[in-house]
């Protein structure tokens, strides 16, 4: 399970960075298509930079669980909390592209 957290705290730092970034402004990171009646786009970085934070917490909390063993709960728990926590980060990501759409 360690190459398993090891990958899942990549893919947070990723995440995070990505966020940051749109987070502060570089709204060009999101595909064009979602942006085409944004008006306020420092807004919708701010948010949209926020939702993807959320995405990026449940593969750090999939990898924390994961490091406590390699037995089946804890492999389920781990798989779960990235599922419903990825599920939960789509939901607010798309909350906020119809908020600013």
């Amino acid at each position: 399970m360690i190459l398993y957290s090891i990958i899942m705290f990549l893919t947070t730092v990723l995440l995070g960075c990505l966020g940051m970034a749109i987070y502060r402004g570089h709204t060009h990171l999101i595909h064009s298509y979602h942006q085409t009646k944004v008006t306020d786009r420092k807004r919708y970085g701010r948010a949209f930079g926020k939702a993807l934070f959320v995405v990026a917490a449940a593969p750090l909390i999939s990898g924390v669980i994961a490091l406590f063993g390699d037995t089946d709960v804890i492999v389920i728990m781990a798989v779960s909390v990235l599922i419903i926590g990825i599920a939960i980060g789509m939901g607010f990501l798309v909350t906020v592209q119809k908020k600013y759409h």
